[in-house]
């Protein structure tokens, strides 16, 4: 199975695959650098995009696109923690707006479908940002699409009323005013200080437009999207959502008044394994399917298929543990860093890429990928397998080698490496880091959790030591620093927190010049490989498996999918 989480400058994702499992895990296996440098040509020849682009009017008119999700949502509210989930993203593509759009070089433009003009000024001292929006622009309810939600939008994920549980509130915690322009079809929004990552509000990024009155309030927020999709305002709408099969239908909205949807529908269903999803693509149940790092098998099999395309590019998503820095053994900052000595990263990463004809290079950044411009290895001493270092610092914490494991005031250094049921890649992951840190003297107890709660009763709540999950990125990776690392936030799921760290985030996220952010960005990224707040593995592979004939759909990359020109050639 595959769990996927969005973020604003990143999804979390949890990738569920199989994985052999490593054996042991002291001894270091850190590739030569003839296998380095085979990585790095591998990497520079993946492209960024792999959609099989084919002009709007050579797609066939008509058709039905089945896809797989791993993870059935409860909350449909991107907006909101519980609906920061890379699969719910998926699905709301299609029928929410996004205001700006991407390329697959990270180059951001208007949306015409919803803004007709976009202008940022600073000529008053502040930064002004001016949305006209599309006239023709509706609610499936027929409400028109005004400043008024965008300012509900605003207001709901500034962090300011805390009864509003939003994924993220970076960006929206820097607007002073969301206020009518010209006319109801005008927001002008007005920031107490500038915001350089401005483009990735009401966007995929951050979360789609959603409509007013479903925000304005704590209970609207939390409830009218729950288990329901009640307004949309996309070129497809909801025919229908299966609790039962877990399956969500779209069909074309008669009302879209952008670019006529080449497709008549589009079907979501629930799969939750690898395995189960590569046959259902086999049988032909399933016209694309994602194969997860850790899935040789998968791909093995997917290649196989009749008429298969395979399609991979670059993305900027990557998978880490993250460490709780708030559980009762955990605390101690010396006792998190000898848990990263401990921890063999080039271990896993093998262990997880072996067979995926995907480049086997360990992630040394929280903020940029490998392949990155702004992309430094801050992992230093930290990086790197230790092993006497981990028990030099165990023992400097007070925890002593007493028999198979390390003691303190009687009890042992035990921690629990959460895992959501049926994922042999975390169980992969979970038995090598037990092999691991047995060495050093820790316990390690693998802990399956149900697969639909281990995001909202388990990461969230912080009911966990370790734990393996993906983050799935946007064109936007400063912005990820306050979501996921800053003292506070919903989103800073080990509840990490370090002043100098906060100052560093802010810093990075307020600089206005490109080059100077990413400098500001790395040296915050410094911090958080200090403190262990996650432990990066490596950039996730974007793998899709596709019929041939599927055009403009596929590896994004980056990119900005338009669903009204995904179709079928033949």
């Amino acid at each position: 199975m595959k769990v996927r989480y969005r973020a604003s400058a990143g999804i979390a994702v949890l990738a569920l695959a199989v994985a052999a499992c490593g054996g042991g895990g002291g001894e270091a296996k850190k590739p030569s650098a003839e296998q380095s440098q085979q990585a790095q040509e591998q990497m520079s020849q993946t492209p960024a995009i792999s959609i099989n682009p084919v002009p709007y009017e050579q797609v066939k008119d008509g058709g039905t696109l089945t896809l797989a999700v791993g993870q059935w949502p409860t909350q449909w509210n991107g907006n909101h923690v519980d609906g920061n989930q890379a699969d719910t993203a998926d699905m709301l593509d299609p029928i929410m707006p996004e205001l700006m759009v991407a390329d697959e070089g990270a180059q951001w433009t208007p949306n015409p479908n919803y803004v007709t003009d976009v202008k940022n000024d600073m000529s008053s001292g502040k930064q002004v940002i001016t949305y006209t929006l599309n006239e023709k622009a509706q609610w499936s309810d027929g409400t028109p699409i005004t400043y008024k939600d965008l300012q509900a939008q605003w207001k709901a994920n500034s962090g300011k009323d805390k009864k509003f549980k939003p994924a993220s509130t970076d960006g929206w915690d820097k607007i002073e005013s969301v206020e009518k322009g010209d006319s109801d079809k005008v927001a002008v929004i007005t920031f107490t200080k500038p915001y350089p990552e401005w483009q990735g509000l009401f966007t995929r990024a951050t979360a789609w437009l959603f409509p007013a009155k479903h925000m304005e309030s704590a209970k609207a927020y939390e409830e009218d999207y729950l288990q329901k999709i009640p307004v949309t305002a996309g070129p497809f709408k909801v025919e229908s959502i299966n609790e039962g099969t877990k399956t969500l239908t779209l069909v074309r909205d008669d009302k879209w008044w952008g670019q006529k949807a080449k497709l008549d529908k589009i079907i979501f269903r629930g799969i939750e394994s690898p395995e189960a999803q590569v046959n259902a693509f086999a049988n032909g149940e399933i016209d694309g399917v994602e194969i997860p790092s850790g899935a040789p098998a998968e791909l093995k099999r997917a290649k196989e298929v009749p008429n298969v395309d395979i399609r991979k590019a670059l993305s900027p998503n990557w998978r880490h543990i993250t460490v709780n820095n708030q559980s009762t053994n955990l605390k101690d900052k010396v006792v998190r860093q000898a848990i990263a000595y401990g921890i063999n990263r080039d271990v896993i990463t093998q262990s997880d890429l072996k067979d995926m004809d995907w480049p086997l290079q360990t992630l040394g950044n929280h903020v940029f990928m490998n392949n990155h411009k702004g992309y430094v290895d801050n992992s230093g001493d930290l990086g790197k397998y230790n092993l006497e270092k981990a028990k030099q610092l165990l023992d400097q914490a007070g925890w002593k080698q007493e028999g198979e494991y390390r003691k303190k005031d009687g009890k042992d250094l035990e921690l629990a490496f959460v895992i959501p049921t049926g994922t042999p890649v975390s169980q992969s992951e979970g038995e090598l880091v037990q092999a691991m840190l047995k060495e050093a003297g820790v316990k390690v107890n693998i802990r399956p959790v149900p697969v639909d709660k281990f995001f909202t009763d388990y990461i969230i709540k912080g009911d966990f030591d370790l734990v393996p999950f993906s983050w799935i990125g946007t064109p936007l990776p400063i912005g990820s620093l306050s979501q996921i690392y800053k003292t506070g936030s919903e989103s800073n799921f080990p509840k990490g927190s370090d002043p100098a760290l906060d100052a560093a985030i802010q810093a990075a996220v307020d600089e206005m010049d490109p080059a100077k952010a990413i400098e500001l960005a790395n040296a915050a990224d410094k911090l958080i490989w200090d403190m262990v707040h996650t432990i990066p593995l490596y950039q996730r592979p974007d793998i899709q498996a596709t019929k041939k004939t599927l055009a403009n759909w596929g590896a994004r990359g980056y990119k900005t999918l338009d669903y009204t020109a995904i179709g079928f050639t033949g």
